[in-house]
């Protein structure tokens, strides 16, 4: 977005509104990472220690869950481009 034809108070005001927003967006895939890794992989309660294999399905679907989350932003950032440039012709 382009702010330029804001004043200062309006151009700050709007930069902490986005960042506030990252920051909830952050939250929330954090934490939707952490509940479907857990529902997933945690599945013995006998012990307060995780055991290799529910480690190793842990860190795989961690791994799973950032290489997507990153992919989906790539394409996203690759299609705002392409409206973008289209807007801009």
């Amino acid at each position: 977005m382009d702010f330029s034809n804001f004043n200062g108070a309006e151009q700050a005001h709007m930069t902490k509104i986005i960042e506030k927003r990252q920051m909830q967006d952050f939250l929330r895939m954090y934490s939707n990472l952490v509940e479907k890794c857990f529902n997933t992989c945690c599945n013995d309660f006998t012990s307060k220690a995780l055991s290799s294999k529910e480690e190793t399905c842990i860190m795989n679907c961690t791994e799973k869950f950032i290489k997507h989350s990153e992919r989906v932003g790539a394409r996203f950032a690759e299609q705002n481009a392409e409206a973008m440039n289209a807007q801009n012709q």
